[in-house]
């Protein structure tokens, strides 16, 4: 089976934006614009879950106030994806888009997440929203850094007035700085930290679906200055502190540990 990003295409996007990625505020992040071919986007949409399939999304009331979980749908476990959206997936964690990756973002190393943790397929619908964050740092199964977010947002004709913009704000989480609409077939990468705010806070309005495929990439390593105790989505301003080795173990990811032991029941 081909590759889709196994194409000079890929190659010179990277070579061609390395700069505008790294010197683009607040932190460094860039979108693309028909990043695939048009054939592949559209029939992932046509392929992309139902909302109303209850069957294939996770129920996440446990979110709270900072995403509108009655209005949002998630999905990482590939199993249940339709199998042009499983494919694709795995393709965004094959060599040819990690070395794609690599090179527009001059981050070396990169490794994809097999288990698509807080990744996966998502769709909102009207009202859903997500409030304004950072996000986990640390992979607790694969003992990794997070350190890349990939966006791809996979709904026809979206308009303005059906807000869902991704939005980035600086580093005290004060200023919008930047924000991008979720058109189709654009894609949306950026370096994830302690200070990389972003979200949808607006929430969705009119008809229309806000889907969305999300792929998240780590690092063995990370400098020192940016390695924090691990935390999970945080909504507020993370302050320096002493890091607490302990937190780094497995243990303290009920969802980790449960892949394992789900994985044994399947008997």
């Amino acid at each position: 089976m081909n590759n889709n990003f196994d194409s000079k295409k890929y190659n010179i996007l990277a070579l061609k934006n390395l700069y505008n990625y790294k010197k683009n505020k607040p932190f460094p992040h860039i979108q693309f614009l028909n990043f695939l071919k048009p054939s592949l986007a559209k029939s992932i949409f046509k392929n992309f879950p139902s909302y109303n399939d209850k069957k294939i999304w996770i129920d996440h009331q446990k979110y709270g106030k900072n995403i509108n979980t009655n209005f949002k749908r998630v999905q990482h476990d590939e199993r249940k994806f339709p199998k042009i959206i499983r494919n694709f997936c795995r393709e965004l964690n094959s060599q040819q888009f990690l070395l794609f990756l690599e090179t527009l973002t001059g981050i070396d190393g990169l490794i994809p997440d097999p288990y698509m943790i807080g990744g996966g397929i998502h769709v909102s619908r009207q009202k859903g929203y997500l409030n304004i964050h950072t996000d986990f740092n640390w992979h607790h199964k694969l003992r990794l850094h997070r350190r890349v977010n990939v966006l791809i947002y996979f709904t026809p004709n979206w308009k303005k007035e059906y807000m869902g913009n991704l939005e980035l704000y600086d580093r005290n989480k004060k200023k919008k700085i930047k924000d991008y609409m979720p058109i189709f077939n654009s894609c949306t990468i950026f370096n994830t930290s302690n200070v990389s705010f972003h979200g949808h806070p607006e929430a969705v309005k009119g008809d229309n679906h806000r889907r969305v495929i999300n792929m998240y990439y780590y690092t063995a390593e990370r400098k020192k200055s940016e390695i924090f105790t691990p935390t999970f989505t945080s909504y507020g301003v993370l302050k320096k502190t002493k890091i607490n080795k302990k937190k780094f173990d497995i243990k303290n990811s009920p969802f980790a540990l449960n892949l394992l032991k789900d994985y044994k029941k399947l008997r």
